[in-house]
């Protein structure tokens, strides 16, 4: 059984959720979500929660349970509240700028880095050294920060690089004399 899978999503006042057709609609405050929903999984929405059951007993059935449930909870919270990643800068002349639909990174190339902001994404730099991500989709979200994450990773001898907020990066010594 699965513990995440067996609890329901409950839905907050003003939002709306609706099943037809094999999809799931979410409705709020922030935006509309839908996703596709699998023939393995039932869905039920009942007094204000939408239940998700193993459609069967077999094993991909109640490998789907628990991770269909933490999407359609993603949607409600997504519509409601919205997700939110935190860049940090660190390193000298590293530095980032929002400018409209574009986001600027200086990080030390011969040239600066021009990234397109997708869609329902907004990003906006309080500093020159943080950059924060936001949006209502959890997935886009977070593969937008791991694509400006990726043209310069921390690295572990000096911790250079674009990180996370809250990131651990495992320090290494220097070479000895």
């Amino acid at each position: 059984m699965s513990r995440i899978g067996k609890k329901p999503v409950a839905i907050p006042a003003g939002v709306t959720a609706n099943i037809d057709n094999g999809t799931l609609s979410v409705k709020g405050p922030k935006g509309t979500l839908s996703m596709g929903l699998s023939d393995l999984i039932d869905y039920k929405l009942e007094d204000g929660q939408i239940a998700v059951n193993p459609a069967n007993d077999s094993k991909q059935a109640r490998a789907f349970w628990g991770m269909q449930r933490t999407l359609v909870a993603n949607l409600v919270e997504g519509v409601t509240e919205g997700f939110t990643k935190t860049l940090e800068i660190s390193g000298v002349g590293y530095r980032a700028k929002a400018q409209g639909n574009t986001l600027k990174l200086e990080l030390g190339f011969s040239h600066d880095v021009d990234l397109p902001v997708p869609d329902g994404l907004t990003v906006n730099t309080p500093d020159q050294t943080t950059v924060e991500i936001s949006g209502i989709d959890k997935q886009a979200v977070g593969q937008f920060a791991a694509e400006v994450r990726e043209f310069r990773k921390p690295e572990p001898y000096k911790g250079k690089g674009i990180k996370y907020r809250g990131e651990y990066i495992f320090r290494k010594e220097g070479k000895k004399k």
